[in-house]
C-alpha cells in the first residue's frame, strides 16, 4: 500500500466518490447467481427491470456475432438460446461500458481498454476452469478480469492530464504503467481500482485481487494467479490495449502454477480466437450512448 500524503488521499477519495454508481441490478445478479436455488426467471426479472441494460444486451445478442436464426425480443428468450452465464457476463459488460469515459490519447483508447478487460475476463475464467481445481470460482475470476484495471477509468475520469502524462512516460521509457502512475500521480491504478471496488460494495476478496494484481510480494492464490496470467496473455497477444504494453522481462514474474512458457500455457488453453471474438462482440456496447 502506498504512503499517501493527506492531500493525495483527499484527492483520490474525491475522485472515487465522483465515479458513477455500479448498477444495483448487476450487484443483485452476482449475488443471485451464487445461489444454486435461484431460478432463471428470477434473474431475468432483475435484468428486465433495467431497460437500458436490457436494450444493450438484446442489441449484442442480435448482432452478427451470434448469427441467431430469429431475432431475440426478450431477455428470457436470450437465456434459452445462450444460457444464464453468457447473459450475466453481458450484463456485467454493459455496466462496465456504461461507466467508461470518452478518453483517448496517443497511448490509451477507451474502446481498446474495454476489449482488453473483456478478453482478460474471459481468459481468467478459462484459466480457473482448467487450472484452479475448485480453489476459485470461474465467475469470480471473470469479474476480477473485467474490473482489474478500473482504476485507469477513475484516472481518466478525474485526473485526465496526469494520467495522460503517466501513459506517455510508460510508453516512451518502457516502464510498467503502474510505476509511471506512482511517479506521476502518487498512486497506481490497482490501488485506486480497489478503492472503487470497495465503494461499489464488491467482496473483499475481489477488492484485494484488484489491489494486488501488480504487487510482486502479494500472497499467491488461485483468483489472483488466474487474473495475472490472463492479463499477461492478453498483453502478450495484443488482445485489446490498456496503456501497459507487454515487456519480455515479465516472463520471470508469471504465476508458478501455470508453468513458465506462455506459448505452452496458451497451447493448453486451446484456440483463443473464440474468446477474443466473444470479447469483441461484447465490446460493441462500448460504442453505444453512454459508453
Amino acid at each position: 500500500m502506498p504512503q499517501l500524503s493527506s492531500e493525495l488521499e483527499r484527492r483520490l477519495t474525491a475522485a472515487v466518490d465522483r465515479m458513477p454508481a455500479f448498477p444495483k441490478s448487476v450487484q443483485t445478479l452476482l449475488v443471485m447467481t451464487r445461489d444454486s436455488n435461484c431460478l432463471p426467471r428470477q434473474l431475468v426479472g432483475v435484468i428486465e427491470k433495467d431497460p437500458v441494460m436490457t436494450m444493450r444486451i438484446l442489441r449484442v445478442i442480435n448482432s452478427a456475432y451470434y448469427a441467431l436464426p430469429n431475432k431475440i425480443g426478450s431477455v428470457g428468450q436470450a437465456v434459452v438460446y445462450l444460457g444464464l452465464n453468457t447473459i450475466k457476463n453481458l450484463a456485467l459488460a454493459c455496466a462496465s461500458a456504461g461507466v467508461l469515459p470518452r478518453f483517448h490519447t496517443d497511448y490509451f483508447d477507451s474502446q481498446q481498454y474495454l476489449l482488453h478487460s473483456l478478453a482478460v475476463a474471459s481468459l481468467a475464467r478459462l484459466l480457473c476452469e482448467k487450472h484452479a481445481h475448485g480453489e476459485a470460482d470461474p465467475g469470480d475470476c471473470y469479474v476480477a478480469g473485467l474490473l482489474h484495471d478500473f482504476g485507469k477509468v477513475v484516472f481518466a475520469h478525474t485526473m485526465a492530464g496526469e494520467f495522460a502524462l503517466a501513459l506517455g512516460v510508460a510508453a516512451r521509457e518502457g516502464k510498467p504503467l503502474y510505476v509511471a502512475e506512482a511517479e506521476t500521480i502518487g498512486a497506481d491504478h490497482a490501488f485506486v481500482g480497489a478503492l472503487l471496488a470497495r465503494k461499489w460494495q464488491f467482496g473483499e476478496a475481489l477488492v484485494e485481487c484488484i489491489r494486488d494484481h501488480h504487487a510482486a510480494d502479494a500472497t499467491s492464490h488461485a483468483m489472483l494467479d488466474c487474473l495475472r496470467m490472463a492479463d499477461a496473455i492478453c498483453r502478450w497477444q495484443g488482445f485489446g490495449a490498456a496503456g501497459n504494453p507487454w515487456r519480455e522481462e515479465e516472463l520471470a514474474q508469471l504465476p508458478a502454477r501455470f508453468g513458465s512458457a506462455p506459448e505452452a500455457i496458451v497451447a493448453v488453453l486451446g484456440d483463443l480466437n473464440r474468446h477474443l471474438a466473444e470479447a469483441r462482440a461484447f465490446a460493441q456496447i462500448g460504442s453505444e450512448e453512454g459508453g
